[in-house]
């Protein structure tokens, strides 16, 4: 069998297929799956970045990576945005958006 350009290392395998409590088999191997889907895709995103840097430039690569890995909304950002939603009224207070509100003032210092 010809090996693909993106393979985990075989460490790297063993290391996701450590037993992290997992009774079912199916689990296991959704595990890996989804982990290795991950990785190589985090592989190939490098790999573009990196030729984008060296055509374009350090700035377009920074803006792919971060168009293709956003980071996820602060705490704050999340507390605002549930708040917002709420005072416009598109949607009414949830347990979990007053969570949020909660674990962001809470987040605060005194």
């Amino acid at each position: 069998m010809d090996k693909h350009p993106i393979t985990p290392p075989p460490e790297l395998v063993r290391h996701w297929s450590r037993f992290q409590g997992d009774t079912d088999p199916e689990a296991l191997w959704f595990r890996i799956a989804t982990r290795a889907a991950q990785w190589g895709a985090d592989q190939e995103l490098e790999a573009c970045c990196a030729d984008v840097y060296t055509v374009y430039g350090k700035r377009q690569a920074d803006w792919l990576r971060s168009m293709r890995r956003p980071k996820p909304p602060s705490l704050k950002e999340q507390a605002l945005t549930a708040l917002t939603r709420y005072t416009t009224g598109e949607t009414i207070l949830t347990n979990d958006s007053v969570d949020t509100i909660r674990r962001a003032l809470e987040a605060l210092p005194e």
